[in-house]
């Protein structure tokens, strides 16, 4: 199961990738010779826009084969069955393990998608705060 992004998330990023790829591309025609900072742009563009279909592929938290993922350039991974508690602290839930903890931002996560995090959560039989 894959819990996605909010579309809001996913369109700020996309919007602001060509955003900066339109500025990119203004200041890069309107000069006669364009300076690093322009090149700049371009840069973030791409990040932006790399980040956008990052999220857009790979979604926000897995959970397969009795694992949970949270994806992202450091993303964290617990066992299920390793889960001792959960906390539901600030809209986030820290699943907590007796040697690691897992944040999940419930605000950056779907509607339709947080019903199924929800269940599938509580379907682990552990301690609740």
């Amino acid at each position: 199961m894959k819990i996605a992004y909010k579309k809001r998330q996913l369109n700020v990023n996309l919007i602001l990738g060509l955003v900066w790829l339109t500025w990119f591309f203004i200041g890069f025609f309107t000069k006669e010779e364009p300076g690093w900072i322009d090149y700049g742009w371009i840069l973030i563009s791409l990040m932006y826009l790399g980040l956008y279909f990052y999220q857009k592929t790979y979604k926000y938290v897995s959970i397969e084969n009795g694992i949970i993922n949270v994806n992202g350039p450091l993303g964290k991974k617990l066992n299920l069955n390793e889960i001792k508690r959960i906390k539901k602290f600030a809209g986030d839930y820290i699943l907590k393990t007796d040697k690691n903890e897992l944040t999940i931002n419930t605000k950056i996560i779907d509607p339709n998608s947080q019903t199924e995090l929800n269940a599938e959560l509580e379907k682990l039989n552990v301690e609740w705060n």
